[in-house]
């Protein structure tokens, strides 16, 4: 690993401390270097924040460095005046010579414009360090912006021999399996906080009436979707692109979550797969998806697949 890898790395790890507050703005990490020392730190912390080249520069203690040193951010610093003013007109500011970039913004409001405010001043711009593991750290934003509607998540638990729940009816008061322990539990909660909305089926919220908030995790609770037989997929989720929605949590049973496989319509699957057996019941849905992480909790694993 080169030192613009190291740095832009350290950027991604503070990037990732936004998680779950940012959105919509997506999470940006900055690091400062003079002569191959990191004399400064920030992130973008909370949405309506100041971002993080401002954070990092005001994290440095002695300004006249600036002038000889390096800044590594994992996204174009905007051009544009928005809740905050622009990142790139302080980096000229502060006469920072040298800024090395993840990738470029591609919102329309910046999209290369903060690169050549940059270079027009005389700042040397390098572009596409680590770049893609700097898309993947912003998918949600990345998404939201390129194919103009929210980041799609499937979540679902079953059992080893691949069911979901047992056959209920509504009225009949049966309770559903559970399948999550207390761990994977806190776990869903835990990213349900970091997304900004979750949808079920009718089905589900007349059976279960979930309540689909983080009571078991601190952090915002996304907005609550059901889906509506009424209206095809594709308005509802325009419905949440149009209020800002960067990412959606499929939370449905077999019958929804399968709707949006059959569409190829999601981006990522977390499948939680207990160590008991059901022997029948809700057959759990099948994706064909590229399994990119697995992680043990005491008698489940969660894994994780991103669409092909």
């Amino acid at each position: 690993m080169n030192n613009q890898e190291q740095y832009m790395r350290r950027c991604l790890q503070l990037a990732a401390l936004g998680r779950g507050f940012t959105a919509p703005n997506p999470m940006v990490g900055a690091v400062i270097v003079w002569q191959d020392i990191i004399i400064g730190e920030g992130f973008h912390r909370r949405y309506g924040e100041p971002h993080a080249e401002v954070n990092a520069i005001a994290d440095v203690c002695s300004e006249n460095l600036l002038k000889e040193s390096t800044l590594y951010v994992n996204l174009e610093p905007c051009s544009h005046h928005g809740k905050t003013p622009p990142c790139a007109e302080l980096i000229i500011k502060k006469h920072i010579p040298r800024v090395v970039v993840g990738h470029i913004d591609p919102c329309p409001k910046v999209s290369g414009q903060g690169l050549k405010m940059l270079q027009e001043a005389g700042v040397e711009v390098v572009c596409g360090v680590l770049e893609e593991e700097c898309k993947a750290m912003n998918c949600r934003f990345l998404t939201y912006i390129e194919k103009r509607r929210p980041y799609i998540i499937l979540k679902w638990a079953q059992t080893a021999d691949g069911f979901i729940d047992k056959i209920r009816e509504t009225g009949d008061k049966q309770r559903p399996v559970r399948i999550s322990n207390e761990l994977t539990k806190i776990i869903v909660h835990k990213h349900r906080s970091e997304e900004s909305a979750i949808m079920v089926g009718k089905r589900t919220k007349l059976l279960d009436n979930p309540r689909l908030d983080v009571r078991y995790w601190a952090g915002n609770n996304p907005v609550k979707f059901v889906a509506d037989s009424s209206r095809t997929l594709y308005e509802q989720l325009h419905d949440m692109y149009a209020q800002g929605l960067q990412s959606l949590i499929v939370e449905g049973g077999a019958r929804l979550l399968n709707s949006f496989i059959n569409q190829h319509l999601w981006d990522e699957a977390d499948i939680e797969v207990a160590n008991f057996q059901l022997s029948n019941g809700v057959k759990a849905p099948k994706i064909d998806g590229i399994l990119t992480d697995i992680h043990n909790y005491g008698n489940s694993n969660v894994f994780r697949y991103s669409a092909r």
